[in-house]
């Protein structure tokens, strides 16, 4: 799956909620229903700065695409990175890189989150890039 198509899946389940009650919980569902990250993983070496929440995100590079995983300690940030892992995990550097992700404008999620939560929103996305750059750059070193 491209990540556009990703994107049109998650857009596609929140199409049918009308109330912003019912968004939140299926954000929630999303963190709550998710892998999560690795144990060790759990260090401030990978807490993401900027998140009101605590947020901890781990990449690895396996056959040329960066795969994720997240997990934070609440609900609704937790919802949040799951979405974006499932998003753009298992993808290129380049393909991450070069991807809008529109689905937070169209689920309303941009428009029904507190500055400190769209903030911290906008910190996990600059991380997850940050890590996609990273990899990219070494893969073209090694070229």
């Amino acid at each position: 799956m491209t990540i556009n198509e990703k994107q049109d899946s998650i857009i596609e389940e929140f199409e049918f909620l009308e109330d912003w009650l019912d968004k939140y919980q299926q954000i929630i569902d999303k963190g709550i229903g998710s892998k999560g990250i690795d144990p060790k993983y759990k260090t401030p070496e990978y807490i993401i700065e900027g998140c009101q929440s605590k947020v901890w995100v781990h990449a690895q590079m396996i056959d040329g695409k960066v795969v994720y995983e997240a997990e934070s300690n609440t609900d609704i940030a937790g919802g949040i990175v799951a979405m974006l892992v499932e998003v753009l995990s298992g993808h290129t550097p380049e393909e991450i890189l070069d991807a809008e992700l529109y689905f937070i404008d169209r689920i309303g999620l941009k428009d029904h989150l507190s500055p400190t939560r769209s903030n911290g929103m906008l910190s996990m996305i600059k991380q997850m890039r940050l890590y996609a750059f990273a990899f990219g750059s070494q893969q073209n070193e090694s070229k």
